[in-house]
């Protein structure tokens, strides 16, 4: 498995904003996890925190101008080399320069010549983060692939307060982190300037990340499921389980991180990952309906929701009242019974489904390639494995992804080990206990190597 950090080459831009002191944090998070810092401030940045501190902190010298060093060219070294760059704080004025191609300075030159993973943390007032020209250059920077994090919302200078906060480092360092993580295994900067650019150019072109790589999910539609189904027993109370979505979730950005166009339809209350379509549903039946429109058009579904097998028989339009006994005495023991009943195989129905429409149509189109998850604690009859073999063949899917689980095991956590099978339950593929982001970028690399084939 590629590491999740140590031992990158990472650009740190530094925009001229009261935040920049911040990013001596974001710094020393990096270089204690064993990455190569370069810094590379704006000249306005230089005037909240000077080059002494910066070259202190990362060992390396800082210019914010083309014109140091010039026979090491770095404006077009140091985005070709880096593992990553991510800007901390990026200011309304850097975001508008790099939104539109401008290279006044080493780092706006540094933008245009990175091939890795772009991420920009903003920091400014609430009004310059809501005007309409910082929105567009946001989304702008975003369709060609750059990771814009929300800034936060809390104090600003003086006595403002409102969304336009930078985030704290730790939480700019953990995104970056995920990242890289949900990045092709492909070295990114081997493509070049113009392969890079020709395959910006091409539809449904994906984040800067999968540029200099090959990854075969570039411009596909993923639609992937996450969280764990509710069924509601009465206006208050449901049967669920334990699910949290962050594998889904993880899966959805490591598949945008590629280039591709994802669908994440959940049931989970986490943040949106960026750059994907959101499509919530809370009930198996609606996560049913909503898989089914959604992998119509799809190459690639991941049932990655856990949903719950069984559903009351009967809902009650206002709540169940617990039953009370006379004062002093036992609490009756005449709590209600509830009748299940079993709610649709959704993954089953996915392949019964494509399978269908592929004798339709002689064969002509059989899409998409379907992945389940079998999420499994083992018991007396066989271990994970075991069970997640009966459920491929079950299934019919192309790949199963088994992961045990249980209390204080995967759900919740964002650790996880998964064992990726292909047909005939050969185990393809392995990782853990890791991240849930690392084990995301196993199952990719697995799917992809299934769409090559």
């Amino acid at each position: 498995m590629r590491p999740t950090t140590g031992g990158r080459r990472v650009v740190l831009g530094v925009g001229g904003g009261i935040a920049a002191y911040k990013a001596c944090l974001l710094l020393r998070l990096f270089a204690e996890a064993g990455d190569h810092v370069t810094v590379v401030p704006t000249a306005a940045a230089l005037r909240f925190v000077g080059a002494p501190t910066w070259e202190a902190l990362s060992g390396r010298p800082v210019s914010d101008g083309v014109w140091d060093r010039v026979e090491q060219v770095p404006h077009v070294r140091l985005g070709k080399e880096a593992d990553l760059v991510v800007v901390a704080p990026a200011t309304a004025d850097l975001m508008a320069r790099a939104a539109h191609g401008l290279a006044d300075d080493l780092l706006t030159n540094v933008l245009l010549t990175a091939r890795c993973p772009v991420v920009f943390a903003p920091a400014m007032h609430t009004e310059m983060w809501e005007h309409p020209a910082t929105r567009a250059n946001v989304d702008l920077l975003r369709e060609r692939g750059v990771h814009v994090i929300d800034p936060a919302s809390g104090r600003l200078t003086g006595a403002d307060t409102g969304p336009g906060r930078l985030p704290e480092p730790e939480d700019i360092h953990a995104e970056c982190l995920r990242i890289l993580a949900a990045a092709p295994k492909e070295p990114t900067g081997s493509g070049g300037a113009e392969t890079s650019h020709a395959l910006a150019d091409e539809p449904g072109a994906g984040p800067l990340t999968d540029l200099g790589g090959a990854s075969n999910l570039r411009g596909r539609r993923i639609v992937v499921s996450a969280g764990g189904t509710r069924e509601p027993l009465d206006p208050v109370r449901y049967l669920g389980n334990r699910s949290s979505g962050k594998q889904g979730y993880a899966l959805a950005t490591a598949a945008a991180a590629r280039g591709a166009r994802v669908t994440l339809v959940t049931s989970a209350s986490l943040p949106d990952p960026e750059g994907v379509e959101i499509v919530r549903i809370e009930t198996a039946r609606e996560l049913q309906e909503a898989m089914r429109d959604a992998a119509r058009d799809a190459d690639v579904v991941v049932m990655a929701a856990a949903v719950a097998d069984f559903r009351p028989a009967v809902y009650a339009e206002s709540k169940i009242k617990k039953t009370q006994g006379a004062p002093g005495e036992d609490e009756p023991d005449d709590a209600p019974v509830i009748e299940l009943v079993r709610n649709p195989d959704i993954l089953a129905g996915l392949v019964r489904d494509r399978d269908a429409l592929a004798a339709e149509t002689g064969g002509a189109r059989r899409r998409p390639l379907i992945v389940g998850f079998a999420a499994e604690t083992g018991d007396d009859t066989g271990d994970v494995l075991h069970h997640a073999r009966a459920k491929l063949a079950r299934k019919g899917c192309d790949l199963l992804v088994a992961n045990e689980v249980g209390v204080g095991v995967t759900f919740g956590r964002d650790d996880t080990t998964v064992h990726v099978l292909g047909p005939g339950g050969v185990v393809l593929a392995e990782a853990g206990p890791t991240s849930k982001a690392e084990a995301s970028a196993v199952v990719w690399d697995a799917v992809e190597e299934a769409l090559r084939g």
